[in-house]
């Protein structure tokens, strides 16, 4: 069993729209997850995409070590705001006594 982030931090919630692919008509999402229990940070960092390429993230999502969120997910963030996850990274430490998350930084 994963030592997963404790509930009692993920005090906002998220609503995420996982990312399919895209199609002859634009990108597709799969069914939205409402209520994802999450930390958001809204503020500006410079983090590097899936390409390689130095963009700027002005949201920070952490939840659970369970969230499907592929690159290209639309997000609904507690203000409302509809935002785009640029990068996604799961944080484990196997055999530490230190939580797993899912850290998904937002366009």
């Amino acid at each position: 069993m994963v030592n997963a982030v404790p509930p009692f931090l993920l005090r906002h919630r998220v609503v995420v729209e996982p990312y399919l692919g895209d199609t002859a008509y634009g990108a597709q999402y799969g069914a939205a997850v409402a209520e994802v229990p999450a930390l958001v940070a809204e503020q500006r960092t410079m983090i590097r995409d899936a390409t390689g390429r130095a963009v700027t993230s002005t949201a920070q999502v952490i939840a659970g070590p369970d969230l499907v969120c592929p690159v290209g997910s639309r997000i609904t963030l507690p203000s409302g705001r509809v935002t785009t996850a640029l990068a996604v990274a799961r944080h484990t430490a196997p055999g530490l006594p230190v939580p797993a998350c899912c850290e998904v930084s937002c366009e």
